[in-house]
């Protein structure tokens, strides 16, 4: 009788044990949405650690309202949380003990092509070899706001789409609008100086690059000067182009009035290439430094 007891004991143990790790397994926690960080109801070692501080909230005001929301997209086993103007995480959904989670990167910067916004870059995310995590978000046209595709095109770099109405309008993503009227004017100045050629393409650039970082649509890349100083040098080197091209003018005139005084005649018009003049030439004959071959004399 006990030896019967003894088996139907440890048959309702393996049963209450099977039962458990059933259970256990089954039991997926969903983290709660916290902008993806710093979940006050996971362990402390296992909360995501942010690098650096995003950026602040900037560019299209109309696009600011999003700060402050998430948007989830799981693809395969992974699920990806975007936050505009904060973060992008990763998180894998598996039943493996050491399932990934991970930063892909923290809001840093506009990307502006041709006077647009184009994407939004995130930095700064999870270590990965020798370099962080990054993401570049593509903002596209949608019938609502939602994360509509996720790939990385290289190792550790991310692609993410972003559907929202908010961009369908043509000129929702242009900079111009978004700038002050000191910083338009500045811009201003700069197209009309590449048009009168006093600056090359290459000067219209980095003035625009100046121009987009004291925006703060661009993160710095060397520390910011003085702000009378930056204003005193442009300023300065815009005078010098006009005061060059003053004395130009000037020369050019003061030989004008030479050549009148002379009697020299002077033509203002452009010089223009004439057209060539075909020589015939009798067969067996050759011109003056000819080696055999007929060539056109100019």
């Amino acid at each position: 009788m006990c030896h019967i007891c003894g088996r139907y004991f440890h048959l309702l143990c393996l049963i209450v044990l099977v039962d458990v790790a059933f259970s256990g397994k089954m039991k997926i926690v969903e983290e709660p949405n916290t902008f993806g960080l710093n979940n006050h109801f996971l362990a402390q070692g296992t909360r995501l650690q942010a690098r650096t501080n995003p950026s602040p909230v900037i560019g299209p005001p109309h696009l600011h309202h999003l700060a402050g929301k998430c948007f989830s997209y799981i693809e395969s086993t992974y699920k990806y949380e975007f936050c505009p103007f904060h973060n992008i995480t990763q998180h894998e959904q598996t039943f493996r003990w050491n399932a990934y989670s991970g930063i892909l990167g923290i809001w840093q910067e506009w990307e502006i092509q041709n006077n647009s916004f184009t994407g939004m870059w995130m930095r700064e995310g999870d270590p990965c070899g020798n370099k962080n995590r990054q993401t570049k978000v593509l903002l596209a046209c949608g019938n609502s706001s939602k994360l509509a595709g996720v790939s990385e095109p290289q190792t550790c770099v991310y692609s993410v789409t972003f559907e929202t109405p908010l961009v369908c309008h043509q000129h929702s993503l242009l900079v111009y609008p978004t700038l002050g009227e000191k910083l338009q004017k500045e811009w201003d100045e700069a197209e009309q100086a590449r048009y009168d050629g006093l600056i090359t393409d290459q000067g219209y650039s980095k003035l625009l690059r100046d121009l987009f970082e004291e925006a703060g649509f661009l993160k710095r890349s060397q520390p910011k000067p003085e702000e009378p100083e930056r204003t005193q040098k442009a300023q300065q080197t815009m005078d010098q182009c006009r005061q060059d091209i003053e004395k130009k003018n000037a020369e050019i005139e003061r030989l004008r009035a030479l050549l009148s005084q002379h009697n020299i005649p002077y033509d203002l018009s452009p010089v223009r290439p004439k057209a060539p003049v075909t020589v015939a030439v009798q067969e067996g004959q050759r011109l003056r430094g000819d080696t055999g071959l007929i060539a056109d004399l100019l």
